[in-house]
């Protein structure tokens, strides 16, 4: 697929490729004694001719390693998660206004265990993405934090 070809919905999602690095800031629960020295690394880059985005992160313990494509799909798009721990799972994603929301409130290659969503605000020149982790256990009516993840080029 040529540069000429790509759809509008393709183009927008150029601003997650390259290399991130990213920080969570977990909660207390987990125990983590230096939360501060957490860091891994995200790449997202375009496969099979710029159809698909694909992500590959090496996250800092206990968050998992995992491996994501990103396509667009009816007037969104969605991504299909895989992870260290064999875990499967569908998000729909929008990624509007400097907002990258992913939501998953369906049970579908995992059990439906609790709601998840993820919402990230990109900074204006686009080189850092404040996110958070959010799950629900009453079908997504409300949202408590799981825990925030920072994203920078």
């Amino acid at each position: 697929m040529s540069t000429a070809d790509r759809s509008q919905a393709l183009a927008a999602l150029d601003v997650l490729e390259g290399t991130w690095t990213i920080r969570p800031t977990p909660p207390p629960a987990w125990g983590i004694a230096d939360p501060g020295s957490l860091e891994g690394r995200v790449r997202f880059e375009w496969a099979l001719r710029g159809a698909y985005l694909v992500g590959r992160s090496d996250a800092p313990d206990p968050i998992p390693d995992s491996m994501l494509v990103i396509a667009p799909h009816e007037d969104a798009y969605l991504q299909h998660y895989y992870d260290s721990r064999g875990v499967t799972r569908l998000h729909r994603m929008t990624l509007t206004g400097g907002v990258w929301t992913l939501v998953r409130t369906e049970a579908d290659f995992s059990p439906l265990d609790f709601a998840q969503r993820f919402v990230g605000e990109f900074s204006p020149d686009a080189s850092t993405i404040d996110g958070r982790w959010e799950q629900s256990h009453d079908g997504g009516r409300t949202w408590e934090l799981d825990f925030r993840l920072t994203y920078r080029r």
